[in-house]
């Protein structure tokens, strides 16, 4: 891969994986509820869950859709009624350590994986990588390399938002103040569905 698109790919990798989203949304509640640590196998999930998309979408997986646009179509629906529920969750969550909520618990990493195969902006965005930024000399080890490298960018692109939400909890000791950012949250979470929803027509 040429050094000019290995930079911009980088870029792209960077930008797309740091700006809000769906999981970095669940991240950022994620970091305020259970910190850092507790949140690791979810940003883990996160990033080799996507690296598999991305490699899918590159060998072929992507074709099938263009095919059977259906099945675009029902993963979007499926996508959008799961963040929905994702939403309500975690506008239902309270403290970990609290009496009213002694189940609360961060995504799992197998959990954080499997998001990835119905997450609308994910799809986005391995569609981008793979169309714009894959040589087709040598597309086989491109789509390996790009899927690797989208991986590595994204971890610490996402483990911002966890950071960023670890940093917020001494702010949030209050059970009230808690439950106000948790409903703050799952309402971006709902509004990150928008542009999605606008740019691929599904309503």
């Amino acid at each position: 891969m040429p050094t000019e698109l290995l930079l911009a790919f980088i870029a792209f990798a960077f930008v797309t994986s740091v700006t809000p989203g769906p999981n970095n949304m669940m991240l950022l509640a994620s970091g305020v509820n259970f910190g850092v640590r507790r949140s690791i196998p979810h940003m883990l999930g996160i990033s080799l869950g996507f690296m598999l998309l991305v490699a899918a979408v590159g060998l072929g997986l992507g074709q099938v859709f263009q095919r059977l646009p259906v099945l675009h179509d029902v993963l979007r629906y499926v996508g959008a009624a799961y963040l929905l529920y994702l939403a309500w969750k975690i506008a239902q969550s309270g403290a970990p350590q609290s009496r009213e909520n002694p189940e609360a618990k961060p995504f799992t990493f197998l959990q954080a994986a499997a998001f990835q195969w119905v997450n609308p902006k994910a799809w986005i965005m391995a569609i981008g990588a793979i169309t714009t930024y894959t040589p087709q000399d040598g597309f086989f080890s491109n789509v390996l390399l790009i899927a690797a490298l989208f991986a590595l960018v994204n971890c610490p692109s996402v483990g911002l938002w966890t950071v960023a939400g670890s940093m917020l909890r001494k702010w949030l000791d209050n059970p009230r103040a808690l439950r106000a950012f948790n409903i703050g949250m799952a309402l971006l979470l709902v509004a990150s569905l928008y542009p999605i929803i606008v740019d691929t027509g599904m309503f």
